[in-house]
């Protein structure tokens, strides 16, 4: 038995005679690798985390019937994948704006993907470079979006696989199935995704940016919008630029609709823009001025897809939590009056 694993048999041993302290150390160190799996299974923050809190009462629950045969972080990666996947049935699939037909009007009950924080992603500081750079890719848009459309099982089977690492054999015991079915499962998956998912990722373009180009091109989208001057933020974007702004089903395609929209209504407004991250995308805060109250409020987070130094897409997500991106709740009318958060930069 090794350090780590005495570690755990005595943990577990102590948790099993109601220590929830002793749970809480045994727990903590995966719930945030359990988290952003379920949010890949999920699209959602919110839901990711019932799944996550669901998973920890059953697990605190079931430790009378723990078997060692089974390890302990395949076993709660079991229980959340199930929980996920008994989530994904009641609840469906989520999308985009840009996933519908232009001009679909969308289901009453559609619901739309999330975008994740990246200040939840601190666990993978302890993670090797390569597992990583895997697991930041794993929460990007793109790939979050696109798993949405796979069978829930091809979801469960390419995670468990290809982001988990977990063999053929483990990951048929985990989902309760056989090799063949799993090893079916990814090929489709695969080839499904294989369309779907842009060349390169997020995260590397940003880093061939480098920190002076990411933030000379943050600053200069975000003064522009501050200035509404349409011309200043069209020339950041790229010919065929997708702007969404979801839970609204309406979106643009271009940058002539995308000027024709900006033009028709927001920038008729005050803004400030706040800098942000999130799903591995540069992203900002967006306040918007309110003048009965004197001050900016909340009115969503602009998430920035990247191509070639230019902005490919906007997502904004109007219903997003500011705070829980690290962000605060409203801004005064004088930037002077404002303190940026520790740690607050593009």
């Amino acid at each position: 038995m090794t350090a780590d694993e005495q570690d755990v048999a005595e943990l577990l041993a102590a948790a099993r005679a109601g220590d929830e302290v002793a749970f809480a150390r045994l727990v903590g160190p995966l719930r945030g690798e359990l988290r952003a799996h379920c949010y890949r299974m999920l699209g959602s923050v919110h839901d990711a985390e019932d799944a996550v809190q669901e998973t920890l009462d059953r697990v605190w629950r079931g430790l009378a019937r723990y078997e060692h045969r089974e390890a302990f972080r395949p076993w709660l990666h079991r229980i959340a994948t199930n929980r996920a996947l008994t989530l994904i049935e009641r609840r469906g699939r989520r999308e985009l704006p840009t996933g519908l037909d232009a001009g679909a009007t969308p289901a009453a009950e559609t619901a739309w993907v999330e975008p994740y924080p990246d200040r939840l992603m601190g666990w993978t500081a302890g993670l090797d470079p390569e597992a990583r750079v895997l697991a930041w890719e794993s929460v990007e848009l793109a790939f979050v979006v696109a798993l949405q459309h796979l069978s829930p099982l091809q979801r469960a089977v390419l995670l468990l696989r290809e982001v988990l690492g977990y063999p053929a054999g483990e990951t048929a015991a985990l989902l309760g199935t056989t090799v063949a079915a799993v090893n079916s499962a990814l090929q489709r998956a695969r080839k499904a995704l294989a369309g779907r998912l842009p060349e390169s990722t997020q995260r590397r373009t940003l880093d061939d940016l480098g920190e002076a180009a990411r933030r000379e091109l943050a600053g200069r989208y975000a003064a522009a919008w501050e200035a509404a001057d349409v011309d200043a933020i069209v020339a950041l974007l790229t010919e065929d630029v997708r702007y969404s702004m979801p839970p609204l089903a309406a979106w643009y395609a271009g940058r002539e609709a995308v000027r024709g929209f900006l033009l028709s209504g927001p920038l008729r407004h005050r803004w400030r823009f706040l800098p942000a991250r999130a799903s591995g995308h540069l992203a900002f805060g967006t306040y918007l001025w309110e003048e009965e109250r004197a001050t900016y409020v909340p009115a969503g987070l602009d998430l920035l897809v990247l191509r070639g130094g230019r902005v490919a897409e906007v997502v904004s997500f109007l219903d997003a939590d500011l705070t829980a991106h690290g962000l605060p709740a409203r801004l005064p009318a004088r930037r002077d009056e404002f303190a940026p958060p520790p740690g607050l930069s593009w």
